[in-house]
C-alpha cells in the first residue's frame, strides 16, 4: 500500500462522507461531494430507507462521469480516532472488493478537527487492514491490488507529513507482531525468534543481543531454564537497546514472555486447541514490534526490552510437579503446575530488568485463562498497585485506541502465592482471582522502589477480528504495541 501527501492528486476516484443532520434527519454530505447525481441516488436510497447512513456504511459507483465514486456513512457525523481507524478498514476492504487501484482521500472533509491525528489513525488503520499470513503457503491467495491513497489536504505541511509517516510505521509496528505471532511453532522457536529481533533492529540504533542456554544458566535464570529443559529447543533471553535520550537519562523497559509454543509441560493441556498455544510468545512479540517501531520513529527516550524465550514441553527433562527452581534474585519456587510456566520465566527477565534501575518496568504475557473469562476478548487487563503507572497506562491506551482495564492486586492475592516448602508456589490453591495471584506472584522479582505494571493479554492476542474489523479474523492481533509506543512518547 502506497500513501501520499499534496494538495491535488491525479487520481479521478474520490471518498465522499455523508450522515444524518440534526433533528429534521436529513443527509448531509462532505463539502468534496460535487457529483450530484450520485449524491442525488444515496439520498433516494436514504429516503426509501434502503440506506441507513450508518457509521461505515458504503455504496460504491463505479465509471460514472466523475471516476469511482465511494461514499461512507458516519452515523451522526462525530468520529473518534479509533472510529477512523476502523473508517479506514471499512474503506479499504470495499476499495479490494471492487479491485480499485487508487483513491483520492480529502482530508477537508475528514470530520475530524485535528487533521493530523485523524491523518494519522486513518493511515494506522489502512496498514493494519492489508495485513494477511500467507508465507508458508505455496499458492498464496490471489495477491491484492497495491492500492494507491493519495490524502489531499491544504495543511500540506511537516506536522500532516509526520503524522502520515509515523502512522504508517505504527502500523507496520502491528502487522510484524501479528506476523511473529502467526508463524508456526516449528519455525518460530526460541533461537529463531532471536533472530527475528535481530533482523528488526536493521537500519535502527538499536542493539540486540541474544543470550542462549549456557550464558541463562551462567546468570542464575534457574525458573527460566527448568522451563525450557523439556523441549530440545534451546532458550534464549533477548536482550533489545535503544538509546534516543542522553545517558543520564533512566531507561525505561518492557518485557514478554517468549514462549514459543506451550504444551503444558508434563501438566499437559488438552489437545482440543492446543494449536493456538503458537500465540503464548505474542507478550514478547508485542515488545519486539514495539522496540522496532520505537526504533523507527526515533523517540527521545532509552528502553530497554528483554524477551525471555522458550518452549514448555514434557520431555524427559521437563519440570515435575512438585519441583523446586530458584529465580535470579534468590527466592525459591514451588511448581504445583507446570503449566503455570509463563510467569517463570518472566520472574527471571524482571530480576534482571529491575538491576537495570530503569524508571518503570512494564511486562506483558498470554498468562491466564482467568482473564479470558473476566475480560473476553474486548480489554485487556493490566495490575499495578502505583498510581502513577496506572494512570500512564490508561491515558496510553486512550490515546492508541486500544482498550485497557484496571485489575485489582492486594496483599490477599501476596499470600496466596506463599509456598510451603519453598518462597512460593507458582499456582495459588484457589483457582479464583487467578489473573490477579498470577500478577501477585511478579510482584515478587521487581525491586519495590522500581514502579511496575504487569498486563495480561490473554484474551486480545488472537482472534478479536470479531471486534475490530483492521483486525484479521483469525490470527495474532498485535495488542499493545500501539499503547506502548504511546507510553514512550508520553515519558518525560
Amino acid at each position: 500500500m502506497q500513501f501520499s501527501l499534496n494538495a491535488k492528486s491525479q487520481s479521478n476516484n474520490l471518498i465522499h462522507f455523508y450522515h444524518v443532520a440534526g433533528k429534521s434527519k436529513k443527509l448531509q454530505f462532505c463539502s468534496c461531494c460535487k457529483g450530484k447525481e450520485s449524491r442525488a441516488d444515496v439520498t433516494q436510497q436514504f429516503e426509501n430507507e434502503q440506506l441507513e447512513a450508518s457509521f461505515g456504511e458504503t455504496v460504491f459507483y463505479r465509471d460514472n462521469s466523475e471516476g469511482h465514486q465511494l461514499f461512507v456513512g458516519l452515523g451522526d457525523g462525530k468520529v473518534s480516532a479509533e472510529q477512523l481507524r476502523e473508517l479506514a478498514s471499512n474503506i479499504y476492504k470495499k476499495l479490494i472488493a471492487e479491485r480499485v487501484n487508487d483513491i483520492k482521500f480529502s482530508l477537508e472533509a475528514l470530520p475530524f478537527r485535528d487533521k493530523a491525528s485523524g491523518l494519522g489513525a486513518l493511515v494506522e488503520g489502512f496498514v493494519m487492514s492489508a495485513y494477511t499470513f500467507d508465507t508458508f503457503k505455496k499458492k498464496p491467495k490471489k495477491k491484492k491490488p497495491d492500492l494507491q491513497v493519495d490524502f489531499t489536504s491544504k495543511s500540506n505541511n511537516a506536522t500532516m507529513k509526520k503524522a502520515l509517516e509515523d502512522g504508517q510505521i505504527v502500523g507496520e509496528g502491528v502487522n510484524f507482531t501479528r506476523w511473529l505471532g502467526d508463524c508456526p511453532g516449528n519455525f518460530m522457536t526460541p533461537s529463531q525468534l532471536a533472530e527475528e529481533a535481530k533482523t528488526a533492529a536493521k537500519g535502527t540504533k538499536m542493539k540486540v543481543t541474544a543470550w542462549d542456554k549456557a550464558k541463562i544458566a551462567k546468570e542464575n535464570m534457574d525458573s527460566l531454564i527448568g522451563v525450557s529443559n523439556g523441549s530440545d529447543e534451546e532458550p534464549r533471553f533477548i536482550i533489545m537497546e535503544y538509546r534516543g535520550a542522553a545517558a543520564s537519562k533512566k531507561p525505561i523497559c518492557f518485557v514478554g514472555k517468549g514462549l514459543t509454543f506451550d504444551a503444558g509441560g508434563i501438566s499437559i493441556k488438552p489437545s482440543a486447541g492446543m494449536e493456538e498455544m503458537k500465540f503464548d510468545m505474542c507478550g514478547g512479540s508485542a515488545v519486539i514490534g514495539t522496540m522496532r517501531t520505537i526504533a523507527r520513529l526515533k523517540l527521545k527516550v532509552n528502553v530497554i526490552a528483554f524477551v525471555p524465550a522458550s518452549e514448555n514441553m514434557p520431555g524427559p527433562s521437563a519440570n515435575k510437579p512438585g519441583d523446586i527452581r530458584k529465580a535470579r534474585n534468590g527466592k525459591s519456587i514451588e511448581i504445583n503446575n507446570t503449566d503455570a510456566e509463563g510467569r517463570l520465566i518472566l520472574a527471571d527477565a524482571l530480576c534482571y530488568a529491575s538491576e537495570k534501575k530503569p524508571a518503570w518496568i512494564v511486562d506483558t504475557a498470554t498468562l491466564t485463562g482467568a482473564m479470558m473469562i473476566a475480560l473476553g476478548n474486548t480489554h485487556t487487563g493490566f495490575y499495578t498497585r502505583d498510581k502513577k503507572m496506572a494512570d500512564l497506562v490508561k491515558k496510553a491506551g486512550e490515546q492508541s485506541g486500544e482498550e485497557v482495564w484496571p485489575m485489582p492486586l492486594c496483599d490477599h492475592h501476596s499470600k496466596d502465592m506463599k509456598g510451603h516448602y519453598a518462597d512460593l508456589t507458582n499456582l495459588a490453591p484457589s483457582r479464583h482471582a487467578g489473573s490477579a495471584t498470577a500478577a501477585a506472584f511478579l510482584e515478587n522479582f521487581v525491586e519495590k522502589d522500581i514502579p511496575w505494571a504487569h498486563v495480561d493479554i490473554a484474551g486480545t492476542a488472537w482472534h478479536v477480528g470479531n471486534r475490530q474489523s483492521y483486525a484479521p479474523s483469525k490470527g495474532a492481533s498485535g495488542v499493545m504495541v500501539r499503547t506502548f509506543v504511546q507510553m514512550a512518547r508520553n515519558h518525560k
